[in-house]
């Protein structure tokens, strides 16, 4: 279907998940978030359009990414996959944290869960502002889309 292709390609972006050699999650495993994550916007959010999703049964009808493609719903679904799939992350790195010193030499992991975080705090941050956006009758194709939704201004992005 063509929401597994696209949708799957929008979520390896927003995770940074684009080494197409050794990806880090599966196709499978991220479109699995994205029906996760659209059963719960079910809850949080009402579309035009009214979607059947079967998370055992993998499929999303109608596919949203056909005929009159619906962007409010593929961006707001795939920015809360990225929210979902970087806690994931989070909670692994932060049960593997380790921190070891050795006279001069030092191994910290801490840094690796920091970065995290903040990858973390970004998307949720695109993702609350896309569905207020949204749900107040707005273009929320400008809010995840647009080159100045990352913070510049923020040193905890620079080199980014």
């Amino acid at each position: 279907m063509a929401w597994q292709n696209e949708m799957t390609t929008i979520v390896r972006h927003l995770i940074n998940d684009t080494d197409e050699s050794s990806p880090t999650f599966t196709n499978s495993r991220l479109e699995t978030s994205i029906l996760v994550s659209a059963q719960l916007m079910n809850n949080e959010v009402n579309f035009g359009k009214t979607y059947t999703i079967s998370v055992d049964g993998c499929s999303l009808s109608p596919d949203p990414t056909v005929d009159t493609k619906d962007n409010a719903f593929i961006n707001l679904v795939s920015l809360r996959a990225g929210c979902i799939i970087v806690s994931s992350e989070i909670k692994t790195a932060g049960a593997n944290l380790i921190s070891v010193s050795d006279g001069p030499s030092s191994i910290n992991m801490t840094a690796t869960l920091n970065g995290l975080k903040i990858v973390y705090e970004d998307i949720k941050e695109r993702y609350e502002t896309a569905k207020l956006q949204y749900q107040a009758g707005g273009n929320i194709g400008e809010a995840v889309l647009s080159p100045y939704s990352l913070r510049q201004q923020d040193s905890r992005y620079r080199g980014w």
